[in-house]
């Protein structure tokens, strides 16, 4: 049979297939909200993609999940009062029950639900436990993706996740593991001092953790934008963060309202429409919602870092810009973009 004339598979999820390109006019756009969103939608199938990667890449989330739901422990009583073993056993060795007593006795040993562990959920913390591996890898590979995307270069997804944590997972996996300690902290301190007490918008200490909260989260931002762009050690990843999140503060709140937004948006979905949207509510989640946030923190961040860091430095040595030079540039992507293409197009059989 001719080749012209044999008939085309259909491939409802080609992750190698070249896109469109950028036109001149979406390429003279300033990196705005009108940009955000042409960039977004033309990106909007292979975010879907990204999407999937970070769900199932940080699969032992899922075991964490269930044992916070409680669905695999059992329940037990258990008195309010930490005084009503004291007071059961003083009436019980007294042996002479009032009306005072026995209503003092009724009212300290007012029982309330418990859960108790049981082996299946400490497997399944042993098994959430891989996060500190999988959290980093996943991070470094979609943001070297996202990056590109903002950068406006060709995107393959499933080449470039892999590409990106071949030359950067030494660095990912501890960092990840940093990463995932520094948020669980954070997080931990806020819910205990909401759950501590009722006091908790005057309290000092809780806004001082607030802050420390948004701080971090704008950090985040830029790290693995960096470790994805440049040869730099964890640390000077981290100190840049730091003042890239004070540099980047308006366009740092503007994604940060975005995500805000989205999130109000779900909760709507989900217990706002009478459960009629409730299916979309559970599905955005597991299609669009993570990648939307990613992308959302590497367009707030990518121009500021290339700002700052990229353009500086491309200026005062002209000889190392990609299509002027064979050799290592200080960016990490260390092979020319025509090099890459043509690997991955040869890897997967398009040459």
């Amino acid at each position: 049979m001719d080749k012209k004339n044999k008939p085309k598979r259909l491939k409802l999820f080609d992750l190698q297939k070249e896109g469109k390109g950028i036109s001149k006019n979406q390429a003279e756009l300033a990196p705005g909200l009108k940009k955000f969103f042409v960039s977004y939608f033309r990106n909007f199938n292979k975010l879907v993609s990204v999407n999937i990667f970070m769900v199932i890449g940080n699969f032992p989330l899922i075991f964490l999940i269930c044992n916070l739901s409680g669905y695999f422990k059992t329940p037990y009583s258990l008195p309010f009062s930490d005084l009503f073993q004291n007071i059961s056993g003083i009436f019980s060795a007294d042996g002479n029950f009032t009306p005072y007593k026995m209503t003092l006795y009724a009212l300290e040993g007012l029982q309330h639900q418990q859960l108790a562990n049981t082996a299946v959920n400490y497997v399944f913390y042993g098994l959430s436990a891989l996060t500190l591996i999988t959290f980093g890898l996943v991070n470094v590979g979609t943001a070297y993706i996202i990056r590109n995307m903002v950068s406006g270069e060709p995107v393959f997804v499933w080449s470039d996740f892999w590409y990106a944590v071949k030359r950067n997972y030494k660095q990912a996996i501890p960092f990840g593991a940093l990463d995932v300690g520094i948020l669980a902290l954070l997080s931990w301190n806020l819910y205990s001092l909401i759950t501590s007490t009722s006091q908790f918008f005057s309290s000092m200490l809780f806004w001082s953790n607030v802050v420390l909260f948004i701080v971090y989260f704008f950090m985040r931002y830029y790290m693995y934008v960096q470790m994805v762009t440049f040869k730099l050690s964890i640390f000077k990843m981290i100190k840049n963060s730091l003042i890239f999140a004070l540099l980047g503060l308006k366009r740092n709140v503007l994604a940060l309202l975005g995500m805000i937004l989205a999130i109000m948006l779900e909760l709507l979905l989900m217990f706002g429409t009478g459960g009629i949207l409730v299916p979309f509510a559970v599905a955005a989640p597991l299609a669009v919602l993570f990648s939307m946030f990613a992308y959302m923190k590497v367009y707030a961040a990518y121009p500021k870092i290339k700002q700052y860091m990229i353009d500086p430095y491309l200026e005062e040595h002209p000889e190392e810009k990609p299509e002027a030079s064979a050799d290592e540039p200080i960016m990490k992507d260390d092979v020319t973009e025509k090099e890459r293409l043509l690997e991955i197009k040869r890897k997967n059989g398009l040459i």
